[in-house]
């Protein structure tokens, strides 16, 4: 495959995400390119071919073996986010034939090195430490014709070396497919770590862990709020289930929803005002819309039996739930400003757990031929997908934020651990994990 250098995009220079609650300082800057108006990478086509890339280690210019450590590290994240994408096939160290570190000038490159062990793309790096800051420069080249693609020089802070190499990443993603990278995304789920189920959060590939709740009772199906400003769950800590909402930055709980019965399954609206629940304060649970003080405007269903786990659609006027009014259930799609609904879902006995994408299809989880497994559909209907097959139970499918990858739980590995894979079920990767059992998983920007 042969890639052209396009036109550089803008450096980002926004402020690290109040979500992480961390200070890091950082500094971009655009390096010099060869420009065309190319992209690279076709996600929207059916099966996309990866792109074949050598990463040699980043260079240490610090001196006097400073930060010598810092190199591995580079390496293991940057690499690490391209192989989740999918969309990348890293080359092992082994079939390299220069040395490591490599100068960063095209013209002291020795491109033919690269291009003759399959290399389409190079991504060379170095770095260099001052007191607690780092400074990262990185050039991804076309290894055929010698074009440099993309420049940038990331400044910030030593302890935080993650969140700018996934700034990194993502600038790759963006310059070779025209859509950002997934890797300053995070997510919440459910672990059961330290004995009982709590609610955690982290980077969307399982690092930089926080524990959000700690009730020593059962937590379950934390929701993000679109702002990564708060988070609502279910706890048993009271006994009853009931929904709280929590502020992130200020840690303040509230007691959202706690009438008898079932109060659960919220579902943030994409306004973030609102959410769609469960509660079953009337005999059978429905599905009801609250606003953040816990007060219901509105109940959208009044079916006599189960209607569960409601996931609002990107604009709102549509909700994605589970009903056994077939009498068993399925996925059903509620048009809100009418009032009407629709079976969406005809495969197998049991299907649950629908998660909206911003794309406008629809994960669930869905039980045939005695497997619990991941599918998609299209949100108007029409053939499910299978994605997950003969490979233990999967459940709890999400999204990200982008609609092209979903996350889930699966325990064929023998726990319960969160793995993602690309919208078409190719690519299927474990994240990083803790003990115990990680269920549950929610994803936001």
């Amino acid at each position: 495959m042969h890639c052209k250098a396009r036109l550089p995009i803008e450096a980002l220079d926004q402020g690290p995400f109040l979500f992480s609650f961390i200070t890091v300082f950082f500094i971009f800057f655009s390096l010099p390119g060869i420009s065309s108006g190319r992209i690279y990478i076709d996600i929207n086509a059916p099966s996309v071919q990866k792109f074949q890339i050598a990463i040699p280690d980043f260079k240490n210019l610090s001196g006097q073996n400073q930060c010598s450590d810092v190199a591995a590290k580079l390496l293991s994240v940057v690499s690490s986010d391209l192989d989740f994408s999918g969309l990348f096939s890293i080359i092992g160290k082994k079939a390299y034939l220069v040395d490591q570190g490599a100068d960063l000038t095209a013209e002291n490159i020795r491109f033919k090195d690269w291009s003759a062990i399959g290399a389409e793309l190079l991504l060379l790096g170095n770095y260099s430490c001052l007191g607690g800051k780092l400074e990262i420069e990185a050039r991804l080249f076309d290894a055929f014709s010698g074009q440099q693609i993309l420049g940038k020089r990331v400044v910030g802070d030593r302890a935080h070396y993650r969140y700018l190499v996934h700034r990194l990443s993502n600038e790759i993603v963006l310059k070779l497919t025209g859509h950002p990278g997934i890797f300053l995304t995070k997510i919440a789920f459910v672990s059961s770590s330290r004995g009982n189920k709590e609610v955690y959060t982290s980077d969307y590939d399982g690092y930089n862990v926080r524990q959000i709740t700690k009730d020593y009772s059962i937590t379950l199906l934390p929701r993000l709020s679109p702002d990564r400003k708060k988070i609502t769950y279910t706890s048993y800590k009271e006994g009853e289930p009931v929904l709280y909402l929590r502020n992130l930055g200020s840690g303040g709980i509230k007691r959202l929803s706690g009438g008898p019965g079932i109060n659960s399954g919220a579902s943030w609206a994409p306004d973030g005002d609102h959410v769609a629940l469960t509660i079953s304060k009337k005999g059978n649970p429905d599905i009801y819309t609250i606003d953040l003080n816990g007060r219901v405007t509105d109940r959208l269903t009044t079916y006599e039996g189960i209607d569960v786990s409601p996931s609002y659609s990107p604009d709102g006027k549509r909700i994605a739930f589970v009903s056994d009014r077939s009498g068993s259930p399925q996925i059903y799609v509620l048009d809100v400003g009418s009032g009407k609904t629709a079976r969406l879902t005809y495969n197998g006995k049991y299907s649950t757990s629908p998660s909206w994408s911003s794309l406008n299809r629809i994960a669930f989880a869905s039980i045939v031929g005695g497997r619990l497994d991941i599918f998609t559909i299209d949100a108007n209907g029409g053939q499910a997908i299978r994605l997950t097959n003969n490979q233990g139970k999967n459940e709890d499918p999400c999204w990200s934020p982008d609609g092209r990858y979903i996350m889930f739980s699966s325990n064929r590995s023998g726990r319960y651990n969160l793995y993602i894979m690309n919208a078409n079920g190719q690519n299927q990767r474990k994240i990083q994990s803790l003990s115990g059992n990680q269920t549950s998983p929610s994803w936001v920007p």
